[in-house]
């Protein structure tokens, strides 16, 4: 039985994301960050989205194109101080962000792909961080509970691929990458080399092909990618 031939046209791929879908970004700064698929969606300019990312890009790159279109309603972000543009749209109501701790929200990613419900941590105890969250005593000491942290799309950017989806990502651009890939519904991965099925070697594989749906090649490099050297 042949396997799935997954490799699809952007602008298909891209095409299922509807209005007001959550959908979450790979990428920690510039590495990793899908521009070309985020590029995409600007152009194809879907509304009300809730943007789920470690951080929200600087200004005039990756997130901040779909600030600047108007597309976005909500961020879910460790930070975003390298942003200027979300800080404002922030300040002035024009946007919803809902800040996680790094480590918190790596693991509410995780756990969202392993199909549990959250999480028990006592981090952030006693802090804003932990306002209106249910608190749960575990053995004697108390913690709140961490919801997992699912999306209706993952858009992901790794260095090579299979036909079936396996990826390879390179160095420090995997980051949240595989967590994201797991916790949505729907995954889309962009890069820049297609091989056959097989054509990976099984370590060389970070993230297993039943997790993603589709698989678009960039056949060149936007600039932005190679702001920081990875």
């Amino acid at each position: 039985m042949a396997m799935l031939d997954k490799t699809t046209v952007m602008a298909e791929a891209i095409a299922q994301i509807p209005d007001g879908a959550t959908v979450m970004l790979g990428g920690f700064g510039v590495p990793g960050t899908p521009f070309s698929l985020i590029k995409e969606l600007v152009r194809q300019g879907q509304k009300d989205l809730t943007l789920i990312k470690n951080d929200a890009n600087e200004t005039g790159m990756g997130v901040d194109w779909l600030l600047q279109n108007g597309q976005v309603r909500k961020l879910v972000v460790s930070h975003i101080g390298l942003n200027a543009n979300a800080v404002r749209m922030m300040n002035e109501g024009e946007i919803e962000v809902e800040f996680v701790p790094q480590g918190i929200l790596a693991e509410r990613i995780r756990v969202a792909g392993a199909g549990v419900m959250g999480f028990v941590t006592d981090i952030g105890m006693g802090t804003l961080m932990a306002k209106g969250k249910p608190e749960i005593t575990v053995n004697g000491v108390t913690g709140i509970l961490e919801t997992a942290l699912k999306a209706d799309f993952a858009l992901v950017h790794a260095s090579q691929a299979d036909t079936f989806g396996n990826l390879r990502f390179t160095a420090s651009a995997r980051n949240f990458n595989p967590l994201i890939s797991m916790a949505a519904r729907k995954t889309i991965a962009e890069v820049k080399s297609v091989t056959p099925l097989g054509g990976l070697a099984p370590d060389d594989v970070h993230t297993p092909g039943p997790f993603v749906d589709h698989v678009v090649v960039i056949p060149e490099l936007l600039e932005v990618y190679g702001v920081v050297e990875r």
